[in-house]
């Protein structure tokens, strides 16, 4: 699960948002992360149920097949993001700029929102999720310790955010320094993150999708 987890953490688009959010409202960051936190565990409860249930099926109406499919969609649609952002195209994952600006007068309970709606609609963040639950699930690990490997996943994969809060949240000069000099960071590095998180990210799941298919 380990190349999920860091695939999850490293896509830049809910660090950014989250930066531009703290920087106006500490509690519209906190809910626009439990949005993010709410439909990840919802999908978890949802995909869990079914994923297991279908483990038996073969062919293309079984639960892998289409997890298959999807991660060979998404090594496709990385390897695309790659080349676009090494062409010097904009990033079609970064927040859209109605978003980016409203996010400075954005309540607690919009920011809840968006967050759930960015984490429903994003098709990269719905793979990782399904590759995550298939993993638990193929492990067979029981129920309680299968929950608690998910939940783990869901805090791991939101590492960035959850650490910009921490950081937003104390009231240390040098906590503040350090979101900004993230911040400053991330800034100059996100094209270059794109190319390399495409290229490293698309090969490895083109070969996990290869692998799903080829057992169905």
């Amino acid at each position: 699960m380990f190349p999920l987890i860091l695939a999850s953490a490293v896509l830049p688009a809910q660090t950014i948002f989250t930066l531009i959010l703290v920087r106006s409202s500490i509690r519209s960051a906190i809910a626009w992360v439990a949005g993010m936190t709410t439909i990840r565990v919802i999908q978890g409860v949802v995909f869990g149920l079914l994923i297991p249930a279908g483990e038996r099926q073969e062919g293309p109406d079984s639960p892998r097949y289409f997890v298959g499919v999807l991660l060979l969609l998404l090594a496709v649609l990385l390897y695309l993001k790659a080349a676009r952002a090494a062409l010097g195209s904009e990033d079609e994952d970064a927040p859209p700029p109605k978003w980016l600006g409203k996010a400075s007068s954005m309540s607690p309970w919009a920011a809840f929102g968006a967050g759930a709606a960015f984490m429903t609609f994003n098709l990269k963040y719905l793979v990782f999720m399904l590759g995550a639950i298939s993993a638990i699930s193929e492990a067979r690990i029981g129920v309680p310790l299968a929950a608690l490997t998910f939940l783990l996943f869901v805090l791991l994969a939101q590492c960035p955010p959850l650490t910009i809060l921490a950081l937003a949240s104390s009231s240390s000069s040098r906590s503040a320094a350090m979101l900004e000099e993230f911040s400053a960071w991330l800034r100059l590095r996100t094209r270059a993150i794109t190319v390399v998180f495409g290229l490293v990210f698309g090969t490895w799941f083109l070969i996990k999708a290869l692998s799903e298919l080829g057992h169905v």
